[in-house]
């Protein structure tokens, strides 16, 4: 009889579908991808053959695709938000984070209520109006108790005309009655990383603490959705096993989400390993990506489920990252710091790349890692602080005058949680379409409001230029004088307008 977790990933399944795929031809991966531009997914069949598929020709169809379906459902914008590390200790000593109880090195730290509000200060201040709070799993550091409350603090922190308007959640796997605290703490996504859908690999990687426990992690996004949360992001760390397994195995979770609960997954996260202050697997990653599978991979996700928004971190370098925003990518991190308090000093000087001690870290070398001629202080680089390093370091001004040179809407947008679009309502806009309806006016409206309150001179030229260019291009002759209108009032000093 089939257990739990093999109901929701049937690992010989998967590897039957790739096996069968390597066969198909390039006629039958051209077809397929047509077939997705009706932005009615793929099967688990068909995303095998794209990704089984190397043909030049073919890979070309699949990025403009990809782009296109990311277009109908939501426009040109781009979403941005922030990390907020609130813990940097962990009881888990997964080998590929820098957080990992064995990292002797690693300066632990758990903010404290003011310093929480000094965060959210730093991140008002540079025009965030949506954070991902993330912890290390503790217990007793991070209890239920010091959540709420830091969620409270961050909703509650004003700066100016600032604040942030949506809270989302990445920490460890909860209780159904400790996820509807966490639903009425006021939270938008609750998101997860299953970091491998491999139970072989997932076992390796996780030697020690509650998170070796592959189970309890892949059933609590259903148990998030049972306490009430019905907006979960899900995502895999990419370099741990086959990405083409991982691809499959992250539809899968998705598929089992809309047919238990109705509703598939929010966000969908692609992180790739990074180095890593002491995580021995953070700069040998067993299953390494290249920049064109990693791009690939994302492509044939926009495809699967198109619906789903898919988040990138600033892990990626600026010039890989500005490739991805063109073919499907829909949400982005900036100016992003990967530990606790970060923001209020981070600013001053970057986290640099340093060294590990000699011989910090061979203690957990895995031996298929072993002498593959990196010296032992060359285990991983990171600053000592930091869950992992930061590929983009542009400002958030930056990165937004970059991806508004190219076209995209910036957007701070938090409607459709304030409205309540989400989970199935949300999806029923999302699906055929119709979501960009309010996607681009939002986005304009939270734009005007970034430049006016955060943007130099030179970006609200060109910001300016963009609303103008997008506001023309609202069809529905009522949304865009209506959009007119509530742009008038916030250069009257209004905030916090949306449809």
């Amino acid at each position: 009889m089939m257990n739990r977790t093999e109901y929701i990933i049937p690992v010989e399944e998967i590897e039957g579908i790739l096996e069968r795929a390597r066969d198909a031809s390039v006629t039958e991966a051209e077809a397929i991808i047509q077939k997705a531009e009706r932005l009615t997914g793929l099967t688990p069949e068909e995303t095998g053959v794209l990704l089984q598929c190397e043909e030049t020709g073919v890979i070309d169809s699949l990025y403009k695709s990809a782009k296109r379906v990311k277009e109908s459902i939501y426009g040109n914008r781009l979403v941005l938000f922030a990390p907020l590390y609130l813990t940097n200790t962990c009881v888990n000593n997964c080998l590929y984070c820098g957080f990992r109880r064995s990292n002797r090195i690693l300066e632990r730290r758990v903010l404290t209520e003011e310093e929480i509000r000094s965060e959210a200060e730093a991140l008002i201040r540079d025009g965030h109006k949506r954070v991902l709070v993330v912890a290390g799993e503790d217990p007793e550091q991070c209890s239920m108790d010091y959540l709420e409350r830091a969620i409270d603090i961050i909703y509650t922190t004003r700066v100016e005309k600032g604040e942030i308007r949506r809270v989302n959640v990445n920490v460890a796997p909860l209780t159904v009655e400790k996820f509807k605290r966490l639903k009425s703490a006021g939270i938008g996504t609750y998101q997860l990383f299953q970091e491998t859908y491999h139970p072989p690999t997932y076992k390796k990687v996780h030697p020690a603490g509650p998170k070796s426990n592959y189970a309890y992690r892949l059933t609590a996004l259903g148990r998030a959705m049972e306490a009430g949360i019905d907006d979960v992001g899900m995502g895999v760390l990419f370099g741990l096993y086959d990405y083409r397994f991982e691809v499959l195995a992250l539809l899968y979770h998705a598929l089992y989400l809309e047919r238990e609960f109705g509703v598939g997954p929010h966000t969908l996260s692609v992180p790739r390993i990074e180095p890593a202050t002491n995580a021995p697997f953070s700069l040998n990653p067993p299953h390494a990506l290249s920049d064109h599978d990693f791009m690939k991979l994302i492509a044939i996700l926009r495809l699967a489920i198109p619906y789903t928004g898919i988040i990138l971190s600033t892990r990626e370098s600026a010039d890989l990252r500005d490739r991805l925003f063109h073919i499907g990518v829909s949400q982005i991190s900036a100016n992003s710091r990967t530990y606790p308090g970060g923001y209020t000093e981070g600013n001053k000087n970057p986290p640099s790349l340093n060294p590990l001690p000699q011989g910090e870290g061979k203690e957990l070398l895995p031996p298929s890692l072993d002498g593959r001629g990196k010296g032992e202080g060359e285990l991983g680089f990171s600053d000592k602080k930091g869950q992992f390093s930061v590929g983009d370091r542009r400002t958030t001004q930056e990165i937004i005058r970059n991806i508004s040179m190219n076209g995209f809407s910036p957007s701070f947008c938090t409607a459709c949680y304030r409205v309540g679009r989400t989970g199935k309502e949300f999806m029923d806009h999302a699906k055929p379409g119709e979501i960009q309806r309010f996607c681009l006016p939002n986005s304009i409206l939270s734009f005007k409001e970034y430049l006016l309150d955060y943007g130099g001179e030179e970006l609200r030229k060109i910001g300016e230029f963009l609303i103008k260019k997008q506001t023309t291009a609202i069809e529905d002759d009522h949304l865009r004088k209506a959009t007119l209108k509530k742009l008038q009032e916030i250069e009257m000093g209004k905030r916090d307008l949306y449809f």
